[in-house]
């Protein structure tokens, strides 16, 4: 799959996701088989760049794979600058996010309220895709509310305004993460555009990765939720797609390897403070893999230095193998 001149090594894509998908996270991802990371999303908004996580966020030397960032906001100014600001940092893609649908954005008519205004989305493709010369993609929702189900007209906007990529998450706004995904929709856009168009939603085991590709007729797959505590799950679907057979999952002594140097990673990353309170929520999802898990989750969280973190995991390992 190709994104303007940027190939992907496979198409199975890491969603982007707000405090998760930073740095750390998408070189783990990326090394474990992910054809492509997306950043967490970047307020379009300047006067809040001078935050520490806005400065993170800016920082795009060191990556592994194609550096996709994705901007948020709704004023085409912003976007726009925002979009070259990031490029000038190293971006190699914008990603643009219309399907966001946390309250606290909707309400400044971003994310996946602006799917409720058509000419905004236009505007907002056209002022973004005109200021930066590397590609530009764009991630939405199905639609606003089941009655209002946009998705194909939004897509025919962004591909004759240049977007090169649609990733579609198989819900709509109002839905947030309730019920199951559908996937009519995305197979009805992928039909009516001839850019690339990425499945989203509810894909969380190599034979649903397989489902969705073959009923939708999508070029790629975007995983999500399915890959917090579990980033070996892109190795895991390229296994099943190429050959049809499940990869062995991996073993203890591996996991510890991965969540060992994940949790050091995020410590250098973030400095101590930090680095310490999000590590946490990685952990607990990678217990949520592991037996005595929950148990070690309560102990864990309260660790309130690196090292206390990393020699609790030691010890929580050892009693494992």
């Amino acid at each position: 799959m190709n994104i303007g001149s940027y190939q992907l090594n496979n198409n199975v894509i890491l969603a982007p996701m707000a405090g998760i998908t930073d740095q750390p996270f998408r070189r783990l991802c990326c090394r474990l088989g992910a054809g492509m990371a997306v950043s967490e999303m970047m307020s379009s908004n300047p006067k809040v760049w001078n935050t520490d996580k806005s400065k993170l966020r800016l920082e795009h030397s060191d990556e592994a794979g194609i550096r996709s960032v994705q901007i948020a906001g709704s004023d085409p100014e912003e976007m726009a600058f925002a979009a070259k600001v990031n490029a000038e940092h190293g971006a190699q893609i914008i990603d643009i996010n219309m399907g966001c649908p946390a309250k606290k954005v909707n309400k400044k008519l971003a994310g996946s309220a602006l799917l409720k205004a058509p000419e905004q989305v236009e505007q907002i493709v056209k002022s973004v895709v005109g200021a930066v010369e590397i590609p530009v993609t764009l991630k939405i929702r199905t639609g606003w509310c089941e009655n209002t189900r946009n998705g194909i007209e939004i897509a025919r906007i962004a591909e004759a305004n240049g977007i090169q990529a649609l990733a579609v998450h198989g819900r709509t706004r109002c839905d947030f993460y309730k019920g199951n995904a559908e996937y009519d929709t995305i197979k009805a856009i992928k039909s009516a555009v001839n850019i690339p168009v990425i499945a989203n939603g509810d894909v969380n085991s190599p034979e649903k990765a397989k489902q969705v590709l073959e009923y939708t007729n999508a070029d790629a797959i975007m995983i999500g939720r399915a890959a917090q505590g579990r980033p070996w799950i892109f190795r895991e679907i390229n296994h099943f797609l190429s050959t049809g057979e499940h990869l062995a999952p991996p073993a203890v002594t591996e996991i510890r390897a991965i969540l060992m140097a994940h949790v050091q990673e995020l410590h250098k990353f973030y400095g101590e403070f930090m680095g310490v309170r999000i590590a946490r929520k990685h952990v607990s999802w990678y217990m949520q893999t592991l037996d005595q898990g929950k148990q070690f989750r309560s102990i864990f969280n309260g660790l309130e230095q690196p090292v206390e973190q990393l020699e609790s995991l030691n010890i929580f390992f050892d009693k494992l193998t």
